[in-house]
């Protein structure tokens, strides 16, 4: 091949690049701004709960010693009655009780409960691990849950287009001779303006766009399940002989508690042995497990049945204080008791991955870098947006036109393969886009303007 088809080839792939850059990233463009805007806010869960909730939340410190947890608890089920489902001590001296309740009518409440006098604070729906019901609310627009499993696919498909992207973006922006990739923005007004932004914001934050990205895949159905397979059957997911000494319930873990270490969430939840007697009280177990060390702001969660166990569980924001603690509901035997350090290397990853993809690592730093890095997906679509109804024709949508040399399609296909592999879904919507590519491209080879 002569240096002049070189140079042919490779400018036909630069646009072919373009074109498949410029389709995706419309299609995933609302997507992204959505991901962008309820993950900055949510970045700030705990400071919005405290803000727009802090009567509930927070108390006074005394010098006297709260409370114990079974009289906090009987003061919020004489305010609401029902059957206790988790018990919250005060994470701080100036922090409420919680004590989460299923009510009469079936939903379940959490009740905020000063520590100090047994007052009742007040009551809201329970949010779960999002705190609060506003925070529940972004974190299912966050998932798109509201849509059901087609919006866990939609956000796992547009989590791995983002990645793509960035890869494309940094091909696109790539120099090539005397056409330099800017660093900087240099033009004053119009679209040259809004390329450079684009260009510059992809160049200086992609690295953390595509972080986000693939930390938060952990959670979706295809891509997070084949992950959650691979880890647990390398064996480099859950900690040596889980469950191997105790009987184990069909409940899974993720169901009994709100927040389970990612690799624990499915595995199933261990019995209490049979007995005769009372189970234990919430004092006593309380005890036990504060005896044993569990980082402040940890959750108690009640037995489910006669069967069921005391679960005990934290997630704070020293990810390394992570712990799982289960106990047997007549005796109070610890029957697992593990953290992040017990997990398996792919296990101990996601943990710290997904610490950080929620800001709660390394404090305020990790907060407004990934604000930063949420701001910039923000203006990334943006600027993508006005660039493209800028150069759109009159009456038409304005996509790059399709190359003819059918060497770059077919090179395309190679390239949905390879990242189908890695993505499944998005390696299926590009197998989808490449078919119509080539549809059109037959079509204008057999119908030649």
């Amino acid at each position: 091949m002569t240096d002049r088809q070189d140079r042919a080839a490779s400018s036909a792939l630069y646009r072919a690049v373009w074109r498949w850059h410029f389709i995706a990233g419309l299609l995933v463009l609302p997507i992204v701004i959505l991901l962008a805007v309820t993950g900055a806010i949510y970045l700030f869960k705990d400071e919005i709960n405290d803000a727009a909730y802090g009567r509930y939340r927070l108390v006074t410190p005394q010098a006297t010693p709260p409370l114990a947890p079974s009289a906090l608890a009987a003061a919020a089920l004489d305010s609401v009655p029902g059957t206790l489902k988790a018990y919250m001590p005060p994470a701080a001296p100036n922090r409420a009780a919680e004590v989460r309740i299923i009510a009469e009518n079936g939903l379940t409440d959490t009740v905020y409960v000063n520590p100090f006098d047994g007052t009742v604070l007040g009551r809201l729906w329970d949010g779960g691990a999002a705190g609060s019901p506003a925070m529940y609310v972004v974190r299912k627009l966050h998932s798109l849950e509201y849509v059901g499993w087609l919006g866990n696919r939609i956000v796992e498909a547009a989590a791995g287009w983002m990645v793509l992207l960035v890869g494309t973006g940094i091909y696109l922006w790539w120099p090539r001779g005397k056409n330099l990739g800017t660093v900087r923005i240099k033009a004053t007004r119009g679209r040259p303006w809004w390329r450079d932004l684009h260009a510059v914001t992809g160049l200086y934050t992609g690295f953390f766009i595509v972080f986000l990205a693939l930390t938060g895949l952990p959670w979706s159905s295809v891509w997070g399940g084949k992950f959650y397979e691979l880890s647990y059957a390398a064996g480099l997911g859950m900690p040596d002989g889980y469950w191997s000494d105790y009987p184990t319930s069909t409940i899974p873990v993720g169901d009994a508690i709100d927040r389970a270490p990612w690799i624990m969430e499915k595995q199933p939840m261990p019995v209490s042995g049979a007995s005769a007697g009372a189970p234990a009280g919430l004092d006593a177990i309380v005890a036990t497990v504060e005896g044993l060390g569990i980082a402040p702001g940890y959750a108690l969660n009640m037995p489910r049945g006669s069967e069921g166990v005391f679960t005990a569980s934290v997630y704070p924001d020293d990810i390394t204080g992570e712990r799982v603690i289960h106990l047997d509901q007549y005796t109070g035997k610890v029957l697992y008791d593990a953290g992040l350090e017990d997990l398996g290397a792919l296990g101990w990853a996601a943990e710290w991955g997904v610490s950080i993809h929620m800001g709660q690592a390394w404090g305020r730093t990790n907060q407004l870098v990934l604000l930063a890095a949420c701001l910039a997906m923000i203006a990334l679509a943006v600027s993508a947006a006005v660039m493209w109804w800028k150069r759109r024709p009159a009456g038409g949508v304005g996509v790059p036109k399709l190359v003819a040399d059918w060497r770059i399609p077919r090179t395309l296909l190679l390239i949905a393969v390879a990242a189908g592999v890695f993505f499944p879904l998005v390696g299926l919507s590009i197998l989808g886009i490449a078919a119509i590519e080539v549809a059109v491209y037959v079509s204008s080879r057999r119908n030649p303007a």
